[in-house]
């Protein structure tokens, strides 16, 4: 294992009522995060590659865990998105490290294919700061009811030397959508978008 992982959360979010209407089934989200030491802290690397590898690892480690939590297949999996938060002793290229070059491949194996760009944020911050991790639909980036956003918080985290990864799968949209757009039932799931 590359990454000093202190803690690892896992949540399941459910939607059963929205907007004055029974939500059926309702729309389950997962959010795993895991809270790791920035081996960058307090100093200037031209290179980062130890953080890129550090993304791999947990593409695979976090999805697997959403898809758990979830209680559904790979294949069951509909939307993701990933986000960082690195303490003030990193900078915001260390979150863009782990979160871009590696870390989609292995989360794109756990829910199974994943045509669409995995949607991400990141930012710095202390101690409970939160971040809205994107969503769009994990193989057509074009499915508008798949959009959403869920916040990751971890209250202790991130210390100055280390950096909050969150990964969220989901095995629906939002609830009731009906803004029209590309629907699931319609997706080629080719080129990502459509």
């Amino acid at each position: 294992m590359k990454a000093n992982i202190r803690k690892i959360i896992v949540q399941v979010d459910e939607i059963h009522f929205d907007g004055g209407k029974a939500v059926n089934p309702p729309t389950r989200r997962a959010l795993a995060m895991a809270v790791i030491a920035n081996p960058y802290a307090g100093r200037f690397s031209d290179s980062l590659d130890e953080l890129i590898d550090i993304g791999e690892e947990l593409g695979g480690l976090l999805g697997e865990r959403c898809v758990k939590a979830l209680g559904i297949s790979p294949e069951q999996a509909q939307s993701y998105g990933k986000a960082a938060i690195v303490g003030e002793g990193g900078e915001l290229e260390h979150a863009a490290a782990i979160l871009h070059p590696k870390l989609g491949a292995p989360l794109r194996k756990a829910v199974s294919k994943g045509a669409a760009l995995v949607p991400s944020a990141k930012k710095q911050g202390t101690l409970g700061t939160a971040v809205d991790v994107p969503l769009g639909h994990k193989d057509a980036a074009f499915v508008r009811s798949h959009f959403d956003a869920m916040e990751a918080r971890v209250a202790d985290a991130p210390r100055a030397n280390e950096i909050v990864v969150a990964v969220v799968v989901t095995d629906s949209g939002r609830p009731h959508p009906r803004i029209g757009g590309l629907q699931v039932h319609e997706i080629v799931g080719q080129d990502g978008l459509r």
